[in-house]
This record gives structure tokens, sequence and C-alpha cells, in this order.
């Protein structure tokens, strides 16, 4: 039910910019037909509607928490490979001395019965708090050329050498990034819940028992 709920939120985040059939309804939704990431084979996809009868606002907040959706999943995604495939940071994240490599890959170190205790993951909520508030905004008057772009006139990584044409190009490489990395990452926590085992990836048995001493003991 977690694994169904979950997939269901994702689809809603991400339908309404992933390409597919041409069928625009509504003049409002003809609007957004050459916006970025509508493209070949097939085109403009609003399947739930969330776009029926928006404004530029609207859309510009969808494109926002796509954007910002995508980017959490790379980093997920990638986060889930390199876990299991053994690397953890080599240090210690309680005064009782427990290491990272203590605790279980995926959705088992949030909801599995030796999950993060409750102290260590209101630390990793308020620091996501703390980015969401702070740092990974839009800020007004500070240069910035596009909904998602952050930098926020302190951080650029060459952003400004490149010109309007290759601009174009890295945006719309992120957003297909990021929608993969959205369907990516749901498609591994509904495979940690049914079991088996995914190339590159690795184990992803539900039926195990963590041990931290001497890892995944398969039932």
């Amino acid at each position: 039910m977690k694994s169904a709920a979950v997939f269901a939120a994702g689809l809603a985040t991400a339908s309404a910019f992933a390409p597919a059939k041409q069928a625009a309804k509504t003049t409002s939704i003809n609007a957004f037909e050459g916006e970025l990431g509508v493209q070949p084979p097939v085109g403009f996809y609003d399947p739930l509607g969330l776009l029926d009868d928006a404004d530029q606002e609207r859309f510009d907040r969808l494109r926002y928490v796509e954007i910002k959706h995508g980017r959490i999943s790379m980093l997920a995604f990638l986060g889930n490979v390199f876990t299991r495939a053994g690397f953890h940071w080599d240090n210690k994240i309680d005064l009782a001395g427990h290491m990272c490599k203590d605790y279980p890959n995926g959705l088992a170190a949030i909801f599995g019965p030796d999950a993060i205790p409750a102290q260590g993951f209101a630390q990793i909520f308020s620091l996501i708090g703390l980015m969401e508030l702070f740092f990974m905004k839009d800020i007004e008057g500070t240069g910035n050329e596009f909904v998602g772009d952050f930098r926020n006139g302190w951080i650029d990584f060459g952003w400004d050498s490149f010109d309007e044409e290759e601009k174009l190009f890295k945006r719309g490489v992120e957003l297909n990034n990021g929608r993969a990395a959205m369907m990516g990452i749901l498609g591994l926590m509904v495979h940690e819940k049914l079991g088996g085992s995914i190339p590159v990836v690795g184990d992803l048995d539900a039926l195990r028992v963590w041990t931290p001493a001497d890892g995944v003991t398969i039932l």
C-alpha cells in the first residue's frame, strides 16, 4: 500500500510534463505546447488535467516543482546505487557510536525494524527544511534566468559561458534526467517491496533481516 501511494503521488507530480500524446482540449493547454520539455515523438501530455484552464503562473509553479523533484530523485537514485554497492560514509552518526553502515539501505532505513532512530530522522528532516526555506529558492532580483534557477547571484558553474541554444539544451537534459530519475526511484521502492535484484543496483530482496554485525541475512 505504501509503495502504491508513493507511486501515485509521484505520477501526479511528473505527469503534467512527461512527453506523450498530443490532444489539447483548451486554449490554455495550447499555450504550453511550445514549452521546454514538450518534445517528439509524442509531444504534450497532461492526463490528469493539471493544466486545464491554467495560466502562466500555474504552469511556472508546476515546472518549479517538477525540476526540484527531479533533482531530489536523481540524488535519491544515485544514493541507492552507491549504498547498495557498499559505499557508506565512514563516520559515527550518534554518540552511541553507530556507523552509517550499521543501518539498512533504501526504504528499510526509514520503515524497517532497524530504521534510523526518530531523533536522527528529525535531524535529516530539519536539514531538508532549512535548505528548502533559505537556500533552494528562486529569489527575485538576483538575475535568475528561468524557473528553478537557484544560483541567486552567488554560484554559477560556468553557466554564463554558454550561448542561449546550449543553455536550452542543458535545461532539457536536466528535465529528462529528472523525469527518468523520478520513475527510477519509484521503481526501486516498489522492487524493494517485491524482492529480487536488479543489475547495477543489486539485491532488493524484501524478505531479509538486517543485522549490523553480519550484514543482510536472506530468510
